[in-house]
């Protein structure tokens, strides 16, 4: 593939990726991919790999399902063995092949996997505002000026005149 630098281009359906589909809120739409199989600056064999995709993920402060624009541009360097990877150009990540072969719907499920944001936050989502106490610190209320209210204050005062009576 390298020596003929093939190429390959196409759509793929997220449903057919269940790695990545565990990871999605719905696994609807379609991964746009190009691959091209190149000689390295090095002289190595590499993958360059483009996808584009638009995935369903669930916000983790909102919970609602939003769908995240993924592009991914990166390129691999093809080894057959690890002892290989410390000759590969800085911009160029590892890809050990197994057995000798490459399993390209493996290798765009993989860096799609990667592209995921750890925490899937919606864009534009409020975030929460005000200050936090930590146990034990006094709360906010405490250090202003204004009078605070007690509502079961006057319960205290009846449960007490109460116990007198009897």
């Amino acid at each position: 593939m390298v020596a003929g630098r093939r190429s390959f281009e196409g759509v793929l359906p997220v449903a057919e990726l269940p790695r990545l589909g565990e990871a999605l809120a719905r696994d609807a739409g379609e991964v746009a991919y190009n691959l091209d199989f190149e000689q390295g600056q090095l002289g190595g064999p590499e993958l360059h790999v483009r996808l584009a995709a638009r995935l369903t993920l669930e916000c983790q402060r909102t919970l609602q399902p939003f769908e995240l624009p993924v592009e991914v541009d990166t390129r691999l360097g093809l080894l057959t063995n690890e002892d290989e990877a410390a000759a590969l150009p800085g911009e160029c990540e590892p890809l050990l092949l197994e057995n000798g072969t490459l399993q390209p719907r493996r290798v765009i499920e993989d860096e799609l996997l990667l592209a995921l944001p750890l925490v899937p936050v919606k864009p534009g989502s409020e975030v929460l505002k005000g200050e936090w106490n930590a146990p034990g610190q006094a709360s906010q209320d405490a250090q202003r000026d204004e009078a605070v209210t007690h509502p079961f204050a006057d319960l205290r005062k009846l449960l007490a005149d109460r116990a007198k009576d009897r």
